[in-house]
């Protein structure tokens, strides 16, 4: 395995954000480029290493394919089809899970024994295909979750507090989707919880609700207005990245395994707080929800097993 080496499948928006971010941060000694459009893949290479005089650090950027994988310390997907006008959440799920299955088929004929990090919608579920057809230990394979919920969510408190945001340490619990939710009993404003913050400062609670909210249509209203959404989820994918290549253990709410109960679930991905590390997934951080948190996080797994039920497991289980 060559330390520092990402191969990146889907040369897209999202992809190609993520690899800008590497290219402007550093800590990747290799990145390779797999996309079905092979001249994109070139086109891409050549535009990325001839920012490399002004970059960081040395980098090699190269347009490859699935045997590039065999070596690589981590495998990012963020392929796959975004959701069209008309189009349920099911059918989505459907063509991009076949889309997974043939991605990490081809992943795994190369000898790949790393981490692999899954951004296509719907991730969680995205996620758990890439896990199952793969057959990779359940903590190498991890969804970006609600990474970047979660980033929105600091992003808008900071900016209703007049804090910094990396002085806010709230997070984005569930589905990366409209049932996510923020256990507000574990948010905090440097070392003080925000409840007691809004208290003091005489801010009405109902806000926290209208901050929420703003997470949640966020990418409606970036959609409406340009499309797609892409730089804050590059940056989110760059951070997972680093996470690994680092070793930092820090804890960051990715699409994790539950298993053995854990909030009262087994058998699913989901967006839970976690450590992250050179492994993968470290461990989990459980937190006690309070019975309306929990029962969002039910509904969020339930949704979630539902669309497995329906098709995704019959896909998977195609030969």
């Amino acid at each position: 395995m060559k330390k520092g080496k990402v191969v990146l499948v889907g040369a897209g928006f999202v992809g190609m954000s993520m690899a800008y971010a590497m290219l402007n941060r550093g800590g990747v000694n290799e990145l390779v480029l797999i996309d079905i459009d092979k001249d994109k893949t070139i086109g891409e290479e050549m535009d990325l290493s001839h920012g490399l005089p002004f970059a960081p650090q040395k980098m090699l950027i190269k347009a490859g394919d699935y045997p590039d994988c065999k070596d690589a310390q981590i495998v990012v997907i963020t392929a796959g089809i975004a959701q069209k006008p008309g189009q349920t959440r099911l059918e989505l799920a459907e063509t991009n899970t076949k889309i997974m299955k043939e991605i990490t088929q081809n992943i795994m004929k190369s000898g790949f024994n790393g981490i692999i990090i899954v951004a296509s919608n719907p991730v969680d579920l995205m996620t758990y295909v890439v896990a199952k057809v793969s057959g990779l230990p359940k903590n190498q394979v991890l969804g970006s979750g609600t990474v970047l919920d979660t980033a929105r969510l600091r992003y808008l408190m900071a900016d209703y507090l007049k804090i910094s945001s990396k002085n806010i340490h709230a997070y984005i619990m569930g589905e990366h989707g409209d049932s996510s939710f923020v256990p507000w009993d574990y948010a905090y404003v440097g070392c003080k919880k925000v409840i007691d913050v809004m208290k003091d400062n005489k801010h009405p609670m109902s806000d926290l609700e209208k901050i929420h909210k703003g997470v949640v249509n966020a990418a409606y209203e970036i959609i409406e207005k340009k499309k797609a959404t892409y730089y804050g989820i590059g940056m989110g994918l760059n951070r997972i990245v680093r996470a690994v290549l680092d070793n930092e253990n820090s804890i960051l709410t990715v699409s994790t395994y539950l298993k053995d109960g854990e909030y009262g679930q087994d058998d699913i991905y989901i967006g839970v707080p976690a450590i992250v590390n050179s492994n993968g997934v470290r461990e989990l951080l459980t937190l006690n929800l309070n019975d309306d948190e929990q029962k969002k996080l039910d509904e969020s797994c339930k949704i979630i097993k539902d669309m497995r039920e329906k098709s995704i497991e019959s896909i998977i289980d195609e030969k």
